[in-house]
């Protein structure tokens, strides 16, 4: 496990990683997730071995420390990523990031265009304000107190058993404040931000899931859109074989 220091104050950001070949592939994880969870059984596929790859647990997440008086805002967590890519030597690296974690990614890739190559999306928030579900737009419309104190436990119960696995795991006011900061957006917005990125971009959407919102925008901006057949949200673990193929390029 390595770390490093994310706020000034001394709180750390953790992942662990696999060594192997550059540019380094860095697994990025949603909303109330963990990177390795998510992520560590599409790394050691054979067509992905090989590759130093680095599975990181945002702040307030996982094994990351989840200060109080953090803001857990999209840039927030760029930043906190970036000081990841930064300690472990990496520039040009190929971000692999679901949900909440592909936003994260592209506002990374607008702030600190030197140390992203490519980014691999899975169902990853591009919009403000998305419909109200039980995940991001559910946990933001407690208020912060509220979560804490009765909500975390109600979210808990109604997002079933495997994302309460993980969610667990995750401080409850940094959840909630990654939950506000993850509706309220990015500035620009991520949608803007990705159509306008001169990297290789691809968003993968679950069969499952509908049509990925503004698609043909995203194509005619040079993202390719690919929809896994069978899957839905979790695309990683509903068909493992097209996402490896996406992730090593294959699609």
């Amino acid at each position: 496990m390595k770390q490093a220091e994310f706020d000034g104050k001394g709180s750390c950001i953790r992942w662990t990683e696999a060594p192997g070949a550059q540019p380094a592939r860095v697994y990025v994880h949603g909303l109330g997730s963990v990177s390795t969870v998510y992520h560590a059984h599409i790394a050691a596929r054979p067509e992905l071995a090989g590759r130093r790859s680095l599975f990181v647990d945002l702040p307030g997440h996982g094994i990351s420390d989840r200060p109080e008086d953090f803001g857990y805002t999209l840039e927030d967590h760029a930043d906190a990523l970036a000081a990841v890519l930064d300690a472990a030597s990496v520039t040009r690296a190929e971000l692999i990031a679901h949900s909440m974690g592909g936003a994260v990614a592209v506002v990374l890739a607008h702030r600190r265009p030197e140390l992203v190559s490519r980014l691999v999306l899975t169902e990853a928030n591009l919009d403000a304000f998305p419909p109200a579900t039980v995940g991001s737009s559910g946990i933001a419309s407690y208020g912060e107190d509220e979560f804490v104190d009765g909500g975390y436990a109600r979210v808990l119960e109604k997002v079933g058993p495997l994302w309460a696995a993980t969610m667990r795991l995750a401080d409850p006011r940094a959840l909630h404040r990654t939950a506000v900061g993850l509706r309220h957006g990015s500035d620009p917005v991520m949608r803007t931000i990705l159509e306008g990125l001169a990297i290789d971009r691809v968003c993968l959407q679950g069969e499952l899931s509908g049509e990925l919102p503004g698609g043909e925008g995203l194509e005619a901006a040079g993202v390719r859109v690919v929809t896994v057949p069978g899957a839905g949200h979790n695309v990683m673990f509903d068909n493992p074989d097209a996402f490896a193929a996406a992730v090593a390029g294959g699609v």
